[in-house]
């Protein structure tokens, strides 16, 4: 049996998300606008509304990722990356959008945004310690470990 989360409309014409597969991981997130499209300049970022609000169970958090076709063909994405929604938040589901490319993007009210998946997270308390256990790889980041 699924998890369920419950999902509230803050728009009359609000998308609830929705999976395009069977085993997609993430669930499409969509624009929910009042009135015309929203026209985002090269380099620029605007809120999308997605007119939603979600409970996620404690446990869980949401996290917004780009939806790959939008980013490769038409350079929209996620301003930040990826997005976190804590399970304690109620208010409305909003994507910070940037326009990556070189050319004005417009979204549609209805248009497929970004991409929702949730998942388990594990809490945690930070002690602080003068030693950490050593590892093979120790303190080696960033191609630390070689490019094949």
């Amino acid at each position: 049996m699924k998890p369920t989360v419950r999902t509230k409309k803050l728009c009359e014409n609000a998308v609830l998300p929705k999976y395009g597969t069977e085993f997609a991981a993430g669930a499409d997130l969509y624009a929910c606008m009042d009135a015309e499209a929203v026209t985002l300049a090269p380099g620029e970022t605007k809120l999308i509304r997605t007119g939603i609000a979600l409970e996620i169970p404690a446990g869980y958090a949401g996290f917004v990722f780009a939806r790959s076709g939008l980013a490769s063909k038409r350079g929209l994405a996620p301003a930040n990356k990826v997005g976190v929604i804590d399970s304690d938040y109620r208010g409305e589901l909003m994507v910070a959008l940037h326009n990556h490319s070189g050319d004005p993007q417009s979204v549609e009210n209805g248009e497929r945004i970004a991409q929702l998946v949730i998942l388990p997270y594990l809490a945690v308390d930070f002690i602080e310690s003068d030693t950490l256990d050593d590892t093979e790889r120790g303190a080696g980041g960033f191609g630390s470990t070689g490019t094949k």
